[in-house]
């Protein structure tokens, strides 16, 4: 596939030119951004069971990491402060490596069922602190640590991306099985694949087998 090649003609860099191209903002946009958990905020965030979390390097690289437990996994433990578990994963610890490097993030609460979204910026460090961490546990295992963000933007965000996707609508799933496994498809596109079913089989059961011993 060969590179694609943006026009410069056509770029859109500083934001007078950007804002040149939209409607004023809408006052009450502006209005709804507050800068500590209100009651709908907070209670959004308990019914909540995934978020995405983003942060960025020093170096300006940038990254978004899915978070997931059962509803209310994010303690909220006052209103500017939240803290979420660091659960079992691959060890690549991009998240965490760049909260040390930049602590600024931004969360995105996702419910099942709801369109709209909860979206909360702020500051975040790392702890270790055993008093909050067994307060997390689940299936009687303890996260190894957890990410504390001070809250400084709360705000609620529209439909719109829910229902122009049509996210939750079932006659609109797609089938999984018109795609290669996790594994086949991390494969194809480094060391390469086997070509034998069968142990390509006992590969994606061996997944199916970790995802079941070290979800916690």
């Amino acid at each position: 596939m060969a590179a694609f090649q943006l026009n410069p003609d056509f770029a859109i860099e500083d934001e007078r030119s950007l804002r040149g191209l939209f409607e004023p903002t809408h006052s009450l946009a502006i209005l709804k951004c507050q800068n500590s958990l209100g009651e709908h905020a907070r209670e959004f965030i308990r019914r909540s069971p995934f978020l995405c979390i983003g942060s960025q390097h020093l170096d300006g690289k940038a990254d978004v990491s899915p978070r997931g437990d059962p509803p209310g996994f994010v303690k909220i433990l006052d209103e500017l402060t939240l803290a979420i578990p660091d659960r079992p994963g691959n060890n690549r610890l991009d998240t965490l490596s760049n909260i040390i490097a930049n602590p600024n993030v931004g969360l995105l609460f996702v419910i099942p069922g709801f369109e709209d979204t909860l979206r909360v910026n702020g500051r975040a460090t790392l702890t270790r602190d055993p008093e909050l961490l067994k307060s997390m546990g689940v299936a009687g295992r303890i996260p190894n640590l957890a990410i504390i963000v001070s809250v400084s933007e709360v705000f609620m965000h529209c439909a719109k991306a829910f229902r122009r996707s049509r996210l939750w609508s079932a006659d609109h799933f797609q089938d999984r099985t018109e795609m290669p496994s996790l594994i086949k498809m991390i494969l194809d596109e480094t060391t390469g694949a086997p070509t034998d079913r069968d142990e390509m089989r006992k590969m994606d059961e061996g997944l199916e087998e970790d995802y079941r011993r070290t979800l916690y």
